[in-house]
């Protein structure tokens, strides 16, 4: 982008206009001394950053930037303040999302770097989610085909990778992870079992119990995926996923033997995701079960198999989930 744009808001005309002069040479500047002029201000016009003074009479500084959240949370908020008091801080970190604060009487040049190193921020989370979005567009084709050629594989499965890539979707939202994380986790809920492309039919659709040999088998499907999806250097952070998402909370798991946080909190999304599906999923070689069965299962499992923070906020979201699948499974069988 050419210059970013701030908004600078302050009651005092002269502490306002202080602010113009240090920051009109670098950026475009608009200014308020209303804080609610400038919360319309926001609904018309994307900033990039807001710094706002913080004893104001309209409202505080903090109730201000608090509500600027709610009409532009991707702006970064700086807070310029006389009061170093804990609590005031805890509020403006905690509610008003703010990246620094800027104590008074402030040195231009250390407010120039603040807001600098701010802006740099704001570069780095729109460069991620920019290129999560052009990989999203790159590989929609060739994902499509792949999740298809998966699905074609056993016809019991059908629509299965979009299913689990649905859950762990909502559970990376319920759990409030970044959209760019979000977005790694939707990619490689899709993919996870790429591999099992290279999976005989006969183990895939066999009726009896699965030989060891078998089922060894079965276990270097996540070596296949990693073997198809690593020369695609933008597809890294995935493929970091898609390579632990067998493994055990307690460390039982495969192939690594990883454990806890060792394991990508992607890779603990998409093993609950992934464990429910196949359970509640209808199979050759097994009766399905109801998705509070699954569950109980999966609750029994937390701290074993499953990481226990994913579990419960899965817990407080199935209920919700499970209409919206089942439309999901009657737009794939059309």
């Amino acid at each position: 982008m050419d210059r970013y744009k701030i908004l600078i808001v302050d009651d005092e005309p002269d502490n306002l206009a202080l602010l113009y002069r240090t920051l009109r040479g670098k950026y475009d500047i608009a200014k308020s001394t209303s804080p609610l002029t400038a919360l319309e201000m926001l609904k018309q016009e994307k900033f990039n950053c807001i710094l706002s003074d913080h004893k104001m009479p309209e409202m505080d500084g903090v109730e201000f930037l608090k509500r600027s959240c709610e009409i532009s949370p991707d702006t970064m908020r700086l807070l310029v303040t006389a009061y170093t008091d804990a609590g005031i801080l805890i509020d403006a970190i905690n509610y008003a999302k703010i990246y620094r604060y800027i104590k008074k009487p402030y040195n231009p040049d250390e407010l120039l770097l603040i807001v600098q190193n701010a802006l740099e921020y704001w570069q780095l989370k729109y460069d991620n989610n920019s290129l999560i979005n052009d990989l999203k567009e790159l590989f929609a084709g060739t994902v499509t085909a792949i999740v298809e050629a998966l699905d074609s594989k056993d016809a019991y499965t059908l629509g299965r990778s979009r299913r689990v890539t649905f859950y762990a979707v909502n559970i990376a939202k319920a759990l409030h992870l970044s959209d760019a994380t979000t977005a790694k986790i939707e990619l490689a809920g899709l993919l996870h079992d790429i591999g099992m492309i290279g999976i005989s039919d006969d183990i895939l659709g066999k009726i009896e119990q699965l030989t060891p040999e078998e089922y060894g088998q079965i276990k270097e499907h996540v070596h296949h995926s990693v073997k198809i999806l690593d020369d695609i250097k933008q597809l890294k952070d995935v493929v970091e996923i898609i390579k632990y998402h067998h493994e055990f909370f307690d460390g039982n798991g495969y192939p690594y033997g990883k454990k806890g946080e060792e394991i990508p909190i992607g890779s603990r999304i998409i093993a609950v995701a992934d464990a429910f599906d196949s359970m509640i999923t209808p199979k050759v070689y097994r009766h399905q079960v109801s998705p509070e069965i699954a569950l109980s299962k999966i609750k029994a499992l937390s701290g074993k198999q499953f990481d226990p923070a994913v579990v419960e906020h899965f817990e407080r979201i199935l209920p919700s989930l499970i209409p919206q699948i089942q439309e999901i499974e009657r737009a794939i069988k059309k």
